[in-house]
Protein backbone atom coordinates (compact mmCIF):
# COMPACT_ATOMS: atom_id res chain seq x y z
CA UNK A 1 0.00 0.00 0.00
CA UNK A 2 1.40 3.35 -1.01
CA UNK A 3 1.86 5.97 1.64
CA UNK A 4 -0.07 9.20 0.85
CA UNK A 5 2.19 12.10 -0.05
CA UNK A 6 1.81 15.29 1.93
CA UNK A 7 1.53 18.54 -0.02
CA UNK A 8 4.72 20.49 -0.22
CA UNK A 9 4.77 23.42 2.20
CA UNK A 10 3.96 26.72 0.51
CA UNK A 11 6.92 29.08 0.26
CA UNK A 12 4.53 31.95 0.93
CA UNK A 13 3.57 30.86 4.45
CA UNK A 14 6.68 32.08 6.28
CA UNK A 15 6.70 35.26 4.21
CA UNK A 16 3.10 36.06 5.13
CA UNK A 17 3.82 35.46 8.80
CA UNK A 18 6.90 37.67 8.68
CA UNK A 19 5.01 40.41 6.83
CA UNK A 20 2.16 40.21 9.33
CA UNK A 21 4.58 40.40 12.23
CA UNK A 22 6.30 43.49 10.79
CA UNK A 23 2.97 45.03 9.87
CA UNK A 24 1.84 44.62 13.46
CA UNK A 25 5.08 46.12 14.68
CA UNK A 26 4.70 49.09 12.32
CA UNK A 27 1.07 49.67 13.32
CA UNK A 28 1.95 49.58 17.02
CA UNK A 29 4.92 51.90 16.48
CA UNK A 30 2.86 54.41 14.46
CA UNK A 31 -0.04 54.32 16.91
CA UNK A 32 2.24 54.78 19.92
CA UNK A 33 4.17 57.58 18.27
CA UNK A 34 0.99 59.36 17.17
CA UNK A 35 -0.68 59.12 20.58
CA UNK A 36 2.44 60.42 22.30
CA UNK A 37 2.73 63.34 19.85
CA UNK A 38 -0.91 64.29 20.31
CA UNK A 39 -0.65 64.19 24.10
CA UNK A 40 2.78 65.62 24.79
CA UNK A 41 4.39 67.24 21.72
CA UNK A 42 3.37 70.83 22.46
CA UNK A 43 5.46 73.81 23.53
CA UNK A 44 4.81 77.38 24.67
CA UNK A 45 7.06 80.09 23.32
CA UNK A 46 7.18 83.89 22.91
CA UNK A 47 6.65 85.03 19.31
CA UNK A 48 7.38 88.75 19.28
CA UNK A 49 4.83 90.39 21.61
CA UNK A 50 2.65 87.24 21.59
CA UNK A 51 2.64 84.21 23.87
CA UNK A 52 2.00 81.24 21.59
CA UNK A 53 1.64 77.46 21.68
CA UNK A 54 3.01 75.27 18.88
CA UNK A 55 2.21 71.67 18.05
CA UNK A 56 2.11 69.18 15.18
CA UNK A 57 -1.29 67.70 14.38
CA UNK A 58 -2.31 64.92 11.95
CA UNK A 59 -3.42 66.76 8.79
CA UNK A 60 -2.42 67.27 5.20
CA UNK A 61 0.73 69.25 5.85
CA UNK A 62 1.12 73.01 5.80
CA UNK A 63 0.84 75.42 8.71
CA UNK A 64 -2.05 77.10 10.48
CA UNK A 65 -1.91 80.22 12.65
CA UNK A 66 -4.94 80.61 14.94
CA UNK A 67 -5.87 83.98 16.43
CA UNK A 68 -8.88 83.39 18.70
CA UNK A 69 -11.57 84.62 18.47
CA UNK A 70 -10.94 86.23 15.07
CA UNK A 71 -10.21 83.02 13.15
CA UNK A 72 -7.15 81.48 11.54
CA UNK A 73 -4.97 81.58 8.45
CA UNK A 74 -3.65 78.45 6.74
CA UNK A 75 -0.59 78.26 4.50
CA UNK A 76 -0.08 75.28 2.18
CA UNK A 77 3.68 75.51 2.49
CA UNK A 78 4.61 71.79 2.49
CA UNK A 79 3.06 68.31 2.15
CA UNK A 80 3.05 65.53 4.69
CA UNK A 81 1.03 63.80 7.39
CA UNK A 82 1.65 66.49 10.04
CA UNK A 83 0.50 70.10 10.12
CA UNK A 84 2.24 72.79 12.16
CA UNK A 85 -0.34 74.58 14.31
CA UNK A 86 0.49 77.89 15.98
CA UNK A 87 -2.03 79.42 18.35
CA UNK A 88 -1.48 83.00 19.49
CA UNK A 89 -2.76 83.01 23.06
CA UNK A 90 -2.36 86.59 24.28
CA UNK A 91 -0.30 89.75 23.93
CA UNK A 92 2.33 90.23 26.61
CA UNK A 93 1.83 93.82 27.76
CA UNK A 94 5.44 94.31 28.83
CA UNK A 95 6.87 93.20 25.47
CA UNK A 96 4.19 95.11 23.51
CA UNK A 97 4.89 98.31 25.44
CA UNK A 98 8.61 97.89 24.91
CA UNK A 99 8.02 97.64 21.15
CA UNK A 100 5.66 100.63 21.06
CA UNK A 101 8.03 102.92 22.95
CA UNK A 102 11.30 101.91 21.25
CA UNK A 103 11.54 102.83 17.54
CA UNK A 104 14.56 100.55 17.09
CA UNK A 105 12.71 97.52 18.43
CA UNK A 106 9.59 98.40 16.42
CA UNK A 107 11.60 98.65 13.20
CA UNK A 108 13.09 95.20 13.85
CA UNK A 109 9.87 93.50 14.95
CA UNK A 110 9.62 91.40 11.77
CA UNK A 111 13.13 90.05 12.22
CA UNK A 112 12.43 89.38 15.90
CA UNK A 113 9.21 87.49 15.15
CA UNK A 114 10.99 85.46 12.46
CA UNK A 115 13.83 84.55 14.82
CA UNK A 116 11.43 83.65 17.64
CA UNK A 117 9.35 81.49 15.31
CA UNK A 118 12.39 79.72 13.89
CA UNK A 119 13.73 78.90 17.36
CA UNK A 120 10.32 77.67 18.52
CA UNK A 121 9.83 75.43 15.47
CA UNK A 122 13.31 73.89 15.88
CA UNK A 123 12.58 73.16 19.54
CA UNK A 124 9.19 71.68 18.61
CA UNK A 125 10.72 69.41 15.93
CA UNK A 126 13.27 67.95 18.34
CA UNK A 127 10.71 67.50 21.09
CA UNK A 128 8.21 65.90 18.70
CA UNK A 129 10.86 63.48 17.39
CA UNK A 130 11.96 62.39 20.87
CA UNK A 131 8.39 62.01 22.10
CA UNK A 132 7.42 60.01 19.01
CA UNK A 133 10.36 57.61 19.47
CA UNK A 134 9.62 57.22 23.15
CA UNK A 135 5.90 56.68 22.52
CA UNK A 136 6.55 54.00 19.89
CA UNK A 137 9.03 52.15 22.10
CA UNK A 138 6.85 52.27 25.21
CA UNK A 139 3.71 51.12 23.38
CA UNK A 140 5.61 48.23 21.80
CA UNK A 141 7.06 47.20 25.15
CA UNK A 142 3.60 47.17 26.77
CA UNK A 143 1.84 45.26 23.97
CA UNK A 144 4.45 42.86 22.56
CA UNK A 145 6.56 42.35 25.70
CA UNK A 146 9.68 41.12 23.93
CA UNK A 147 13.17 42.32 24.67
CA UNK A 148 14.02 43.77 21.27
CA UNK A 149 10.58 45.05 20.29
CA UNK A 150 10.94 48.57 21.81
CA UNK A 151 14.17 49.12 19.88
CA UNK A 152 12.56 47.84 16.67
CA UNK A 153 9.52 50.11 17.20
CA UNK A 154 11.76 53.11 17.83
CA UNK A 155 13.64 52.30 14.63
CA UNK A 156 10.40 52.09 12.65
CA UNK A 157 9.21 55.38 14.13
CA UNK A 158 12.56 56.95 13.23
CA UNK A 159 12.21 55.82 9.62
CA UNK A 160 8.70 57.28 9.55
CA UNK A 161 9.95 60.60 10.96
CA UNK A 162 12.78 60.77 8.45
CA UNK A 163 10.32 60.08 5.64
CA UNK A 164 8.01 62.82 6.89
CA UNK A 165 10.88 65.30 7.13
CA UNK A 166 12.12 64.34 3.67
CA UNK A 167 8.67 64.76 2.15
CA UNK A 168 8.31 68.16 3.78
CA UNK A 169 11.72 69.30 2.52
CA UNK A 170 11.04 68.01 -1.00
CA UNK A 171 7.68 69.80 -1.23
CA UNK A 172 8.69 73.04 0.54
CA UNK A 173 6.89 75.98 -1.12
CA UNK A 174 8.00 79.31 0.43
CA UNK A 175 6.00 81.26 -2.17
CA UNK A 176 2.82 79.92 -0.52
CA UNK A 177 3.52 82.16 2.49
CA UNK A 178 2.18 85.11 0.50
CA UNK A 179 -1.09 83.30 -0.33
CA UNK A 180 -2.72 82.31 2.99
CA UNK A 181 -6.29 81.04 3.30
CA UNK A 182 -8.38 82.83 5.94
CA UNK A 183 -11.17 81.43 8.10
CA UNK A 184 -13.50 83.08 10.60
CA UNK A 185 -13.55 86.87 10.81
CA UNK A 186 -10.13 86.95 9.14
CA UNK A 187 -11.88 86.07 5.87
CA UNK A 188 -12.55 89.82 5.70
CA UNK A 189 -8.95 90.80 6.43
CA UNK A 190 -7.98 91.88 2.91
CA UNK A 191 -11.02 94.06 2.31
CA UNK A 192 -10.89 95.34 5.88
CA UNK A 193 -7.36 96.74 5.95
CA UNK A 194 -6.09 96.32 2.41
CA UNK A 195 -2.40 95.67 1.85
CA UNK A 196 -0.58 94.83 5.07
CA UNK A 197 2.57 96.44 3.72
CA UNK A 198 0.70 99.68 2.99
CA UNK A 199 -0.87 99.62 6.46
CA UNK A 200 2.50 99.21 8.18
CA UNK A 201 3.94 102.00 6.08
CA UNK A 202 1.06 104.33 6.99
CA UNK A 203 1.27 103.51 10.67
CA UNK A 204 5.01 104.16 10.72
CA UNK A 205 4.56 107.41 8.80
CA UNK A 206 1.96 108.77 11.22
CA UNK A 207 3.40 107.61 14.54
CA UNK A 208 3.82 110.54 16.92
CA UNK A 209 4.12 111.35 20.58
CA UNK A 210 1.08 110.50 22.68
CA UNK A 211 2.18 113.07 25.25
CA UNK A 212 1.79 115.86 22.67
CA UNK A 213 -1.77 114.79 21.85
CA UNK A 214 -2.75 114.65 25.53
CA UNK A 215 -1.24 118.09 26.10
CA UNK A 216 -3.18 119.56 23.20
CA UNK A 217 -6.45 118.01 24.34
CA UNK A 218 -5.89 119.50 27.78
CA UNK A 219 -5.16 122.88 26.22
CA UNK A 220 -8.41 122.68 24.23
CA UNK A 221 -10.52 121.84 27.24
CA UNK A 222 -8.94 124.57 29.34
CA UNK A 223 -9.95 127.13 26.68
CA UNK A 224 -13.61 126.07 26.65
CA UNK A 225 -14.45 128.20 29.67
CA UNK A 226 -13.41 131.32 27.72
CA UNK A 227 -16.02 130.74 25.01
CA UNK A 228 -19.42 132.46 25.19
CA UNK A 229 -22.26 130.47 26.71
CA UNK A 230 -23.97 128.68 23.79
CA UNK A 231 -27.49 129.28 25.03
CA UNK A 232 -27.21 132.66 26.63
CA UNK A 233 -29.20 132.61 29.85
CA UNK A 234 -31.51 129.85 28.62
CA UNK A 235 -31.29 126.26 29.79
CA UNK A 236 -29.79 124.04 27.08
CA UNK A 237 -29.27 120.32 26.69
CA UNK A 238 -25.83 119.16 25.48
CA UNK A 239 -25.99 116.25 23.03
CA UNK A 240 -22.91 114.58 21.54
CA UNK A 241 -23.31 113.47 17.91
CA UNK A 242 -20.98 110.63 16.90
CA UNK A 243 -21.00 108.38 13.87
CA UNK A 244 -18.94 105.77 12.03
CA UNK A 245 -16.76 104.73 14.95
CA UNK A 246 -15.79 101.59 13.01
CA UNK A 247 -14.39 99.94 16.15
CA UNK A 248 -11.54 102.40 16.58
CA UNK A 249 -10.58 102.33 20.31
CA UNK A 250 -9.33 105.90 19.97
CA UNK A 251 -12.82 106.92 18.85
CA UNK A 252 -14.38 105.30 21.91
CA UNK A 253 -11.82 107.12 24.09
CA UNK A 254 -12.76 110.40 22.42
CA UNK A 255 -16.46 109.80 23.16
CA UNK A 256 -15.60 109.05 26.79
CA UNK A 257 -13.50 112.21 27.20
CA UNK A 258 -15.90 114.60 25.49
CA UNK A 259 -18.88 113.18 27.39
CA UNK A 260 -17.18 113.97 30.68
CA UNK A 261 -15.45 117.22 29.82
CA UNK A 262 -18.42 118.85 28.09
CA UNK A 263 -21.05 117.68 30.58
CA UNK A 264 -22.93 115.88 27.81
CA UNK A 265 -26.51 114.86 28.64
CA UNK A 266 -26.73 112.13 25.98
CA UNK A 267 -24.79 110.58 23.08
CA UNK A 268 -26.48 110.27 19.68
CA UNK A 269 -24.86 107.64 17.42
CA UNK A 270 -25.91 107.55 13.76
CA UNK A 271 -24.46 104.13 13.06
CA UNK A 272 -21.53 102.07 11.78
CA UNK A 273 -20.17 101.42 15.25
CA UNK A 274 -18.62 98.22 13.82
CA UNK A 275 -17.02 97.21 10.52
CA UNK A 276 -18.56 93.79 9.90
CA UNK A 277 -21.28 93.41 12.54
CA UNK A 278 -19.65 90.20 13.80
CA UNK A 279 -19.64 88.75 17.30
CA UNK A 280 -15.87 89.20 17.95
CA UNK A 281 -16.18 92.91 17.12
CA UNK A 282 -19.00 93.40 19.57
CA UNK A 283 -16.75 93.10 22.63
CA UNK A 284 -15.66 96.73 22.41
CA UNK A 285 -19.30 97.84 22.33
CA UNK A 286 -19.64 97.05 26.03
CA UNK A 287 -17.86 100.35 26.73
CA UNK A 288 -21.14 102.07 25.74
CA UNK A 289 -22.52 100.93 29.08
CA UNK A 290 -19.79 102.77 31.00
CA UNK A 291 -20.56 106.29 29.73
CA UNK A 292 -23.10 107.04 32.44
CA UNK A 293 -25.43 109.00 30.09
CA UNK A 294 -28.18 107.88 27.69
CA UNK A 295 -26.84 106.44 24.44
CA UNK A 296 -29.28 106.72 21.50
CA UNK A 297 -28.25 104.58 18.53
CA UNK A 298 -29.41 103.58 15.05
CA UNK A 299 -27.88 100.84 12.91
CA UNK A 300 -25.59 101.76 10.03
CA UNK A 301 -25.03 99.65 6.95
CA UNK A 302 -22.03 98.02 8.67
CA UNK A 303 -23.95 97.05 11.80
CA UNK A 304 -25.80 93.75 12.21
CA UNK A 305 -28.95 92.97 14.14
CA UNK A 306 -26.73 91.24 16.72
CA UNK A 307 -24.78 94.46 17.17
CA UNK A 308 -28.00 96.44 17.72
CA UNK A 309 -29.23 93.84 20.22
CA UNK A 310 -25.98 94.07 22.21
CA UNK A 311 -26.22 97.86 22.37
CA UNK A 312 -29.87 97.63 23.41
CA UNK A 313 -28.78 95.39 26.29
CA UNK A 314 -26.53 98.13 27.71
CA UNK A 315 -28.12 99.76 30.79
CA UNK A 316 -28.14 103.29 29.36
CA UNK A 317 -28.80 102.61 25.65
CA UNK A 318 -31.82 103.00 23.37
CA UNK A 319 -31.91 101.58 19.84
CA UNK A 320 -34.27 103.43 17.51
CA UNK A 321 -35.89 101.40 14.75
CA UNK A 322 -38.51 103.66 13.23
CA UNK A 323 -39.36 104.74 16.77
CA UNK A 324 -39.01 107.60 19.25
CA UNK A 325 -37.46 108.23 22.64
CA UNK A 326 -37.26 111.13 25.07
CA UNK A 327 -33.95 112.44 26.41
CA UNK A 328 -33.80 115.37 28.83
CA UNK A 329 -37.30 116.36 27.79
CA UNK A 330 -36.49 116.30 24.06
CA UNK A 331 -38.21 113.91 21.63
CA UNK A 332 -35.87 112.08 19.26
CA UNK A 333 -36.85 109.81 16.37
CA UNK A 334 -34.64 107.56 14.30
CA UNK A 335 -34.50 104.76 11.78
CA UNK A 336 -31.64 102.45 10.76
CA UNK A 337 -30.02 102.09 7.38
CA UNK A 338 -32.17 99.40 5.70
CA UNK A 339 -29.10 97.84 4.09
CA UNK A 340 -26.36 95.62 5.50
CA UNK A 341 -23.35 96.00 3.23
CA UNK A 342 -20.14 95.71 5.24
CA UNK A 343 -18.08 94.51 2.26
CA UNK A 344 -17.51 97.56 0.05
CA UNK A 345 -16.03 95.34 -2.70
CA UNK A 346 -19.53 94.11 -3.58
CA UNK A 347 -20.65 97.54 -4.77
CA UNK A 348 -23.92 97.24 -2.84
CA UNK A 349 -22.98 100.23 -0.72
CA UNK A 350 -23.92 102.58 -3.56
CA UNK A 351 -27.13 100.76 -4.48
CA UNK A 352 -30.65 101.01 -3.22
CA UNK A 353 -31.32 104.76 -3.03
CA UNK A 354 -35.05 104.09 -3.41
CA UNK A 355 -34.90 101.90 -0.32
CA UNK A 356 -33.14 104.68 1.58
CA UNK A 357 -35.69 107.30 0.58
CA UNK A 358 -38.53 104.96 1.48
CA UNK A 359 -37.09 104.41 4.97
CA UNK A 360 -36.90 108.19 5.42
CA UNK A 361 -40.51 108.54 4.31
CA UNK A 362 -41.60 105.91 6.84
CA UNK A 363 -39.82 107.79 9.61
CA UNK A 364 -41.37 111.07 8.49
CA UNK A 365 -44.87 109.56 8.62
CA UNK A 366 -44.16 108.22 12.09
CA UNK A 367 -42.83 111.59 13.29
CA UNK A 368 -45.92 113.38 11.94
CA UNK A 369 -48.12 111.02 13.95
CA UNK A 370 -46.56 112.15 17.24
CA UNK A 371 -48.36 114.70 19.45
CA UNK A 372 -45.54 117.21 18.89
CA UNK A 373 -42.75 117.43 16.30
CA UNK A 374 -39.46 115.79 17.34
CA UNK A 375 -36.48 117.98 18.12
CA UNK A 376 -34.02 115.75 16.22
CA UNK A 377 -34.25 112.89 13.72
CA UNK A 378 -31.46 110.32 13.33
CA UNK A 379 -30.63 108.53 10.07
CA UNK A 380 -27.43 106.90 8.88
CA UNK A 381 -27.24 107.79 5.20
CA UNK A 382 -27.90 111.45 4.26
CA UNK A 383 -30.09 110.19 1.40
CA UNK A 384 -32.63 109.17 4.04
CA UNK A 385 -32.98 112.80 5.17
CA UNK A 386 -34.89 114.39 2.28
CA UNK A 387 -38.38 113.15 3.33
CA UNK A 388 -37.75 114.55 6.83
CA UNK A 389 -37.31 118.10 5.53
CA UNK A 390 -39.81 120.26 7.41
CA UNK A 391 -40.77 117.39 9.74
CA UNK A 392 -37.89 117.78 12.20
CA UNK A 393 -35.81 120.95 12.64
CA UNK A 394 -32.55 118.97 12.75
CA UNK A 395 -31.59 115.70 11.05
CA UNK A 396 -28.33 113.96 12.05
CA UNK A 397 -26.57 111.54 9.66
CA UNK A 398 -23.21 109.94 8.99
CA UNK A 399 -21.98 107.35 6.46
CA UNK A 400 -19.98 109.62 4.15
CA UNK A 401 -17.05 110.23 6.54
CA UNK A 402 -17.24 113.89 5.45
CA UNK A 403 -18.58 116.49 7.87
CA UNK A 404 -21.24 118.73 6.34
CA UNK A 405 -23.88 121.16 7.66
CA UNK A 406 -26.51 122.49 5.25
CA UNK A 407 -30.08 123.69 5.19
CA UNK A 408 -32.67 121.70 3.23
CA UNK A 409 -35.39 123.34 1.14
CA UNK A 410 -38.03 123.42 3.91
CA UNK A 411 -35.63 124.79 6.51
CA UNK A 412 -34.47 121.57 8.19
CA UNK A 413 -30.80 121.59 9.16
CA UNK A 414 -28.97 118.47 7.94
CA UNK A 415 -25.82 117.78 9.98
CA UNK A 416 -23.64 115.01 8.54
CA UNK A 417 -20.90 113.81 10.88
CA UNK A 418 -17.46 112.82 9.67
CA UNK A 419 -16.05 109.64 11.24
CA UNK A 420 -15.62 109.59 15.01
CA UNK A 421 -13.40 106.54 14.54
CA UNK A 422 -11.32 108.06 11.74
CA UNK A 423 -12.88 105.44 9.40
CA UNK A 424 -11.34 102.67 11.54
CA UNK A 425 -8.43 100.75 10.03
CA UNK A 426 -9.47 101.90 6.57
CA UNK A 427 -8.38 105.38 7.60
CA UNK A 428 -4.75 104.28 7.26
CA UNK A 429 -5.05 103.37 3.59
CA UNK A 430 -5.08 106.89 2.17
CA UNK A 431 -2.23 109.32 1.84
CA UNK A 432 -3.27 110.96 5.12
CA UNK A 433 -5.11 109.34 8.03
CA UNK A 434 -8.77 110.26 8.50
CA UNK A 435 -9.45 112.73 11.33
CA UNK A 436 -11.63 111.80 14.30
CA UNK A 437 -14.68 114.06 14.49
CA UNK A 438 -17.67 114.62 16.75
CA UNK A 439 -20.08 117.48 17.44
CA UNK A 440 -21.66 118.76 20.64
CA UNK A 441 -25.15 120.18 20.04
CA UNK A 442 -26.73 122.68 22.44
CA UNK A 443 -30.52 122.43 22.24
CA UNK A 444 -33.05 124.60 24.06
CA UNK A 445 -34.70 122.40 26.67
CA UNK A 446 -38.09 124.14 26.34
CA UNK A 447 -38.45 124.77 22.60
CA UNK A 448 -36.17 122.05 21.16
CA UNK A 449 -34.40 124.72 19.07
CA UNK A 450 -30.73 124.20 18.22
CA UNK A 451 -28.84 127.16 19.74
CA UNK A 452 -25.22 126.30 18.97
CA UNK A 453 -22.84 123.45 18.18
CA UNK A 454 -19.16 122.72 18.77
CA UNK A 455 -17.33 120.86 15.99
CA UNK A 456 -14.41 118.92 17.50
CA UNK A 457 -11.69 117.46 15.27
CA UNK A 458 -8.69 115.36 16.21
CA UNK A 459 -6.15 114.82 13.46
CA UNK A 460 -5.72 111.23 12.33
CA UNK A 461 -3.55 108.51 13.83
CA UNK A 462 -0.14 109.81 14.78
CA UNK A 463 -1.06 113.49 14.39
CA UNK A 464 -1.40 115.80 17.39
CA UNK A 465 -3.60 118.68 16.20
CA UNK A 466 -6.88 119.20 18.05
CA UNK A 467 -9.38 121.85 16.94
CA UNK A 468 -12.81 123.02 18.03
CA UNK A 469 -15.09 125.54 16.36
CA UNK A 470 -18.24 126.83 18.00
CA UNK A 471 -21.09 128.11 15.84
CA UNK A 472 -23.84 130.08 17.61
CA UNK A 473 -27.14 130.24 15.73
CA UNK A 474 -29.57 133.14 15.60
CA UNK A 475 -32.94 132.61 17.29
CA UNK A 476 -34.41 131.23 14.06
CA UNK A 477 -33.24 130.25 10.61
CA UNK A 478 -30.19 128.44 9.26
CA UNK A 479 -26.70 128.75 10.77
CA UNK A 480 -24.68 131.70 9.53
CA UNK A 481 -21.04 132.63 10.07
CA UNK A 482 -21.43 135.18 12.87
CA UNK A 483 -19.36 138.33 12.62
CA UNK A 484 -18.73 141.03 15.22
CA UNK A 485 -20.32 143.79 13.09
CA UNK A 486 -23.56 141.74 12.86
CA UNK A 487 -23.96 141.79 16.60
CA UNK A 488 -23.47 138.03 16.71
CA UNK A 489 -20.86 135.80 18.24
CA UNK A 490 -17.99 134.87 16.00
CA UNK A 491 -17.14 131.18 15.75
CA UNK A 492 -14.45 130.42 18.31
CA UNK A 493 -11.72 127.87 17.87
CA UNK A 494 -8.74 126.50 19.70
CA UNK A 495 -5.95 124.73 17.90
CA UNK A 496 -3.21 122.77 19.59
Amino acid sequence: MTEPTLPAPSPWGPRVRVAARWGLRAAIAVAGALIAVLLFARISAPIGPFDATLAFQPAGGGAQVALPPLGALTVDVYDGPLQLEIQLQRVDQVRAQALATDPVKLAGVVDQVSADLRDAVVELVWRTALIALAGAALTSAVILRRRWEPAIAAGLAGVLLLGTAGLGAATWRPEALSQPTYTGLLVNANSLIGSAEDLVARFDAYRASLEDLVANVGSLYSAISALPAPGGTDDTVALLHVSDLHLNPAGFDLVQQVTGQFGVDAVLDTGDITDWGSSPENRLINSVGTLGVPYVYIRGNHDSAATAALIAAQPNAVVLNGSATTVAGLTLVGTPDPRFTPDKSTGDDEAGEDVLVESGQDLAEFAESLPAPPAIALVHDPRQAAPLDGVAPVVLAGHTHEREVRELEEGTLLMVQGSTGGAGLRGLQGEFPEPLTCTVLYVDRETGELRAYDEITLAGLGETEVTMQRTVLPPAGPPVPDAADDGGVAPASQTG
